[in-house]
């Protein structure tokens, strides 16, 4: 991505919510590319929800900079689960961790459910490319 003159603030720094829109891009690209945002979600009824959002800046972006932005999904127990982001310089130097909790929810009940790693793969998301460590 290349970061915009109209995304920074008035320091001429990229401005602070744009991060996460950047982060929020990648998730949604690689939900897309794992089968998540179509398909058996959809017939289950079901959705990923955020519930936190945490960004920590570690280097300044500025306008015309490109960068690249990671994303790796996490599952641990209970009914939340993890989407992180990196956003590299080309160069490869860290400017921004964004770190992500989110949760699979049952859009008629409006709860999320148990086992988001479980209902996702019923659901024919492809796991493998949503998670690159486990």
């Amino acid at each position: 991505m290349k970061v915009r003159h109209y995304e920074l603030d008035t320091l001429g720094h990229l401005n602070h919510a744009v991060y996460h829109s950047y982060a929020e891009v990648a998730r949604l690209e690689l939900m897309e590319l794992a089968g998540g945002l179509s398909g058996g979600l959809h017939q289950e009824k079901l959705a990923s929800v955020m519930l936190e959002t945490h960004v920590a800046f570690r280097r300044e972006l500025r306008a015309g900079d490109v960068v690249d932005v990671t994303c790796d999904t996490k599952f641990g127990s209970g009914k939340t689960f993890h989407m992180d982001s990196n956003i590299y310089k080309l160069d490869g130097t860290l400017a921004a961790e964004i770190t992500c909790t989110l949760g699979l929810m049952d859009l008629d009940r409006r709860k999320l459910v148990d086992d988001p790693r479980g209902r996702f793969e019923r659901a024919g998301v492809d796991l493998k490319v949503m998670s690159t460590a486990e």
